[in-house]
């Protein structure tokens, strides 16, 4: 039976994750500055959390689980939950204004449902399926023939920003019905980022996408660092967050992470947006509203 959270507590666990998560969304476009590529960036990302996290393990004496069924789980959680969407993560964010991409990862909680729709742990309910509806006509009203986005040739790109939502949703559900007994959120972590670095090395290899670090650091280097370090701290709470609230409440921290990538974008990055943008983040934000989770869930918080 999973552990569950007062409700205070865990709306004020989705406010600080979606806000660290949301201005990451602007260190990663700092980081896309330096020219590098998004395999390269991801591989030490991978590189960071390991050590951090089989140090921090280490400390408190939990030895990783390294049973046959871990080490699937660890390479299901690395291959959805952070090599295919960081890699698009990475991709778009050299390209499009952090207020869009915050705008996209916002349908993270209409892909959970979705999913959970289909395979069944989740009961269809005329609310909810108002809430993905409006989610989709948000993101209509960003890529439809009068769209809003800054150059048209964006397009392709909005359509990429979907990528990572949609891998998250896929993750959520998968650690919501997946997750080995007694497999807390650092040991997740740990384990898919030490099996991603062996699924990633041999890929940045063979690419030449490799990144050098052995060189004088400037603030894309120190970027990327504190983006590795943020990665360790929102993913392992977004999955601490899922063990205690279940996928789809935990996935609405993408209200906050929306919000706080828009409004950091304007404040810090100078961006503005077109009207049509504002009304399909007001369209989106009242579709999460709608995506509520089951009552169980909503009765431990």
């Amino acid at each position: 039976m999973k552990a569950s959270l007062p409700p205070t507590l865990a709306f004020l666990a989705l406010l600080i994750l979606g806000t660290i998560w949301g201005g990451s969304i602007l260190i990663s476009k700092h980081v896309m500055t330096g020219g590098h590529h998004p395999l390269g960036l991801i591989f030490w990302q991978l590189v960071f959390g390991a050590v951090t996290l089989s140090g921090y393990s280490w400390w408190r004496n939990k030895p990783l689980p390294m049973s046959r069924r871990s080490l699937w789980y660890y390479a299901m959680v690395a291959i959805i939950g952070t090599l295919i969407p960081n890699s698009f993560s990475y991709l778009v964010a050299a390209k499009l204004p952090a207020g869009l991409i915050a705008i996209g990862l916002a349908t993270v909680p209409m892909f959970a449902l979705i999913i959970a729709l289909l395979i069944r742990s989740e009961q269809p309910q005329a609310g909810r399926l108002l809430g993905i509806g409006l989610g989709a006509l948000a993101m209509l009203l960003l890529l439809g023939p009068d769209a809003a986005l800054p150059d048209t040739g964006l397009f392709l790109y909005m359509l990429l920003a979907l990528v990572a939502p949609f891998c998250y949703g896929i993750e959520g559900n998968y650690i919501d019905r997946r997750a080995p007994v007694n497999m807390d959120a650092i040991h997740t972590l740990q384990g898919a980022s030490i099996v991603g670095i062996f699924i990633l090395a041999p890929v940045v290899m063979a690419t030449d996408t490799w990144v050098a670090l052995n060189v004088q650091w400037s603030s894309v280097e120190w970027a990327l660092l504190a983006n590795s370090f943020l990665h360790v701290v929102t993913y392992s709470s977004y999955i601490w967050l899922v063990g205690r609230t279940g996928a789809v409440f935990a996935s609405q921290v993408a209200y906050i992470v929306t919000l706080a990538g828009v409004f950091l974008g304007m404040l810090i990055l100078g961006e503005s947006h077109h009207m049509l943008v504002w009304l399909a983040l007001a369209l989106m934000l009242l579709g999460l509203a709608l995506v509520q989770p089951r009552k169980a869930e909503a009765q431990k918080g």
